[in-house]
């Protein structure tokens, strides 16, 4: 019998990152400011679906807005075809796998919403641990911003809870970061 030794190597960087000159000014940009971590969910006759979405803002005003930007071949798309209803869930630091399940870079069994506890409401599933989440019903003008399904919902619920027990969860630079509360 023959053994062989393999040496294993330690990158400095991301071994599958593209070279500086082939990175998109863009993204790199985009990648500098800092975006709180959500999930978007909905629920149609039964059907829950929900995504990760850091790509989002809420507009003040009579009414106020919630604006996000969506895969548009992510489960929430379709369900959201059906209901014109959704929640946004604010994330906290202990949540990142949650995060990672809902945006289907994480094996999930049973499913991201049998991970942690849900609660049924007008608008759609909330995440009980939340840090706060909106209750939204889209608005009709659904577009395209960029590569993502642009959409726009009008805000009827706000809940916060007095007192959070969770640094929120932000994304930066492609990776998680927590900033305190």
């Amino acid at each position: 019998m023959t053994c062989r030794t393999v040496e294993v190597t330690i990158h400095d960087s991301h071994p599958f990152a593209a070279a500086p000159q082939d990175r998109n000014p863009l993204r790199r940009f985009r990648g500098r400011m800092a975006s709180p971590v959500s999930i978007w969910a909905a629920d149609a006759a039964g059907t829950r679906a929900g995504w990760t979405l850091s790509s989002f803002l809420v507009a003040e005003g009579e009414p106020a807005e919630v604006i996000g930007l969506l895969d548009e071949e992510s489960p929430l798309a379709d369900v959201l075809a059906e209901t014109q209803t959704l929640t946004v869930n604010l994330l906290g630091w202990k949540q990142r796998a949650l995060a990672d399940a809902f945006a289907a870079v994480a094996p999930a069994p049973g499913g991201p919403f049998s991970q942690t506890t849900w609660l049924d409401t007008d608008w759609g599933p909330v995440l009980q641990t939340s840090l706060g989440w909106i209750g939204a019903r889209l608005k009709p003008d659904q577009r395209h911003a960029g590569w993502g399904l642009l959409l726009r919902a009008v805000v009827e619920r706000i809940e916060i809870p007095s007192d959070p027990v969770d640094d929120l969860l932000c994304y930066v630079r492609g990776r998680y970061r927590s900033l305190p509360l």
